[in-house]
């Protein structure tokens, strides 16, 4: 996995409703404890999905308080083992999963190849990363992570116990040093990385389901031979501006099966719940290297400002620009 830090006539695609949800605040709490309203602000439907490539929506509390905003959820708690973590040095992140038990979770169910998978993104949305900790017989997950710059972010654990349902779990990462927030990239349609461009194409419509097309070009040549990873040509996270509220989503169809076409073109159907600023990353793998694309892409109609009325024109004496 690259830590940058998520089709024409064979549109395939797998719809999936906005259920998971990383939880952040305007500032970073301890460990653990999502920020109240930031709770409020994103209670959610109860999410579903689809049938297809295995993929599963974010399991849901039952006062519907969407997955990821919580750092424990139906018994489940995400611990943070790692208490230090310098701006681009690379640091052993260890947790671990604790069961209704308190003890840690050894068993997870296989889903995309790995038994769990992690994502750590920065509260600006400005750094991501997907990658996938090595569990030890003890239940103690462990990974090499280098973040690169000084502030907030928030790490989420997303995983099926043997016995248990889909989760993702969220905690808070802090990472000293200075520390200068910066603004959500503008709205973008096209994005370069290393020699390669991917266009996306659709539009986010909140409460539907949205087709959202992906193309992938080289020396602008359509790439037709992407390579399976995680078993996809593609994998596609969405994080929810200012809260972080999360989706991953994964394209239907399996590398092999006959039908499912290695690109250029990847197609997702993703249904978000507001509107507001969402910032998507897709993963995707090529020559033997991943590569992360990162877009900002707005859903629904934003807030209008008022339109200036026009002064009326002077008259009389006014008209030859005296006043009285």
């Amino acid at each position: 996995m690259n830590t940058a830090t998520k089709l024409g006539s064979y549109v395939l695609g797998l719809a999936v409703v906005f259920g998971g949800a990383l939880g952040v605040g305007k500032a970073v709490g301890p460990v653990g404890a999502p920020p109240a309203e930031d709770h409020a602000a994103m209670a959610m439907p109860t999410a579903s999905a689809s049938a297809g490539h295995g993929e599963h929506a974010t399991a849901q509390a039952k006062d519907d308080t969407p997955g990821g905003l919580q750092v424990s959820e139906n018994g489940y708690t995400l611990n943070p083992l790692t208490a230090t973590i310098k701006p681009g040095e690379p640091a052993d992140f260890r947790f671990t999963v604790t069961g209704p038990d308190g003890r840690p979770v050894t068993g997870f169910q296989v889903e995309h190849d790995k038994k769990l998978h992690l994502i750590v993104a920065s509260r600006d949305l400005k750094t991501f990363q997907h990658v996938h900790p090595e569990m030890a017989p003890d239940g103690v997950w462990s990974v090499k992570l280098t973040l690169p710059k000084a502030g907030p972010y928030r790490a989420f654990a997303d995983f099926t116990a043997t016995g248990g349902s889909a989760l993702t779990l969220g905690a808070d990462l802090s990472v000293a040093g200075d520390y200068q927030p910066e603004a959500l990239p503008e709205e973008s349609r096209t994005v370069k990385v290393d020699g390669y461009e991917v266009t996306l194409d659709g539009d986010l419509t909140p409460g539907q389901s949205s087709k959202l097309t992906l193309k992938v070009s080289k020396d602008g040549k359509p790439v037709t031979d992407l390579q399976p990873y995680l078993g996809a040509y593609g994998h596609l996270v969405a994080l929810r501006a200012r809260d972080l509220a999360y989706l991953h989503v994964h394209p239907d169809g399996e590398p092999g099966d006959g039908r499912t076409k290695a690109g250029p073109e990847i197609v997702f159907h993703a249904e978000v719940p507001s509107t507001g600023d969402y910032r998507l990353f897709l993963d995707f793998q090529h020559e033997g290297e991943v590569r992360t694309a990162d877009f900002t892409l707005g859903a629904g109609e934003r807030p209008q400002l008022p339109t200036p009325t026009p002064s009326p024109t002077p008259t009389g004496h006014g008209d030859d620009g005296h006043s009285h």
